[in-house]
């Protein structure tokens, strides 16, 4: 279990700085953009970037976010049921998350294939998609691995939310 726990967090926290490089590449570049549009002409290609920039900033940061508990959850009703209902509720929830973020991740993962094999390209620059798009199905398969973690944590007694 500590194995896992401690891969998940490295990965994540790599992810979270590549994630965090981008952000402030994109803070940058629309603060370039603004500036140049207000001076002479605006920046060509700008708002590509910004967002393919931002898919691998939200990609990249979901896995983190679940680890902090940061994504907003209602559990009005979770709170007031015993231990063992809020346990088994937990191990439903990593579960079904789990699996959802594997099926989103190995779709999108079918769908980078395809723009892989098509050379899809975007408009303005000619940026090729598919390194974006593969590594939106990264993050996604890294989510899972957090809800797998979280899941193998619910079924240990006595490891609950650590």
């Amino acid at each position: 279990m500590e194995v896992l726990e401690r891969v998940t967090r490295v990965l994540n926290q790599i992810l979270l700085w590549i994630a965090g490089l981008f952000l402030v590449a994109m803070v940058l570049l629309t603060c370039a953009d603004i500036i140049c549009r207000a001076v002479w002409v605006p920046i060509l290609g700008s708002v590509e970037l910004v967002a393919l920039f931002g898919s691998i900033v939200t990609a990249f940061a979901l896995g983190y976010t679940q680890l902090r508990r940061g994504h907003t959850s209602v559990d009005v009703l979770v709170l007031i049921y015993p231990g063992r209902v809020k346990r088994i509720l937990n191990v439903v929830n990593s579960l079904v998350c789990m699996i959802f973020f594997v099926i989103v991740g190995w779709r999108i993962t079918l769908w980078s294939t395809v723009l892989l094999k098509t050379g899809e390209l975007t408009e303005t620059l000619r940026i090729i998609y598919y390194p974006f798009s593969y590594a939106v199905a990264f993050g996604c398969a890294v989510l899972a691995l957090v809800f797998l973690t979280d899941l193998v944590r619910s079924l240990i007694p006595g490891r609950q939310e650590g």
